[in-house]
C-alpha cells in the first residue's frame, strides 16, 4: 500500500506489476520537514531502573535459590508479604 499524503491511500494491487494508481498521482516534491533538530529520547522511571540494574551486573544467585525454594516449599507468600505487597500498590496507583 502506498500512502501519498494526509488525504489518500492507494488501493490494494495484485501482486505482478506494475501498480500504478490512475487516480492518484505522487505529489511532484515532498514538504519540508516541520522539526528540524536532533533525536530525542525518554526513558521512563522504570526503564531507568532496569537500565541501571542491568549496569550493575552483579546477581545475588544464594538469594535467588533461596527464594525460588521458599516458593517451591510453599512458605514464601505469607500474609504478612502479601499485605506489604497489597500496600504499595495501593500506593502507587494513588
Amino acid at each position: 500500500m502506498r500512502i501519498f499524503g494526509p488525504t489518500h491511500l492507494h488501493g490494494a494491487q495484485g501482486i505482478n506489476p506494475p501498480h500504478y494508481s490512475r487516480e492518484a498521482k505522487a505529489p511532484q516534491s515532498l514538504p519540508e520537514p516541520q522539526n528540524i533538530g536532533g533525536d530525542r529520547l525518554d526513558l521512563s522511571p522504570a526503564a531507568e531502573a532496569a537500565a541501571r540494574s542491568a549496569e550493575m551486573g552483579e546477581i545475588r544467585h544464594d538469594l535467588i535459590n533461596q527464594i525460588r525454594q521458599q516458593i517451591a516449599d510453599g512458605t514464601y507468600e505469607t500474609p504478612e508479604k502479601l499485605d506489604l505487597a497489597i500496600e504499595r500498590l495501593l500506593d502507587e496507583m494513588a
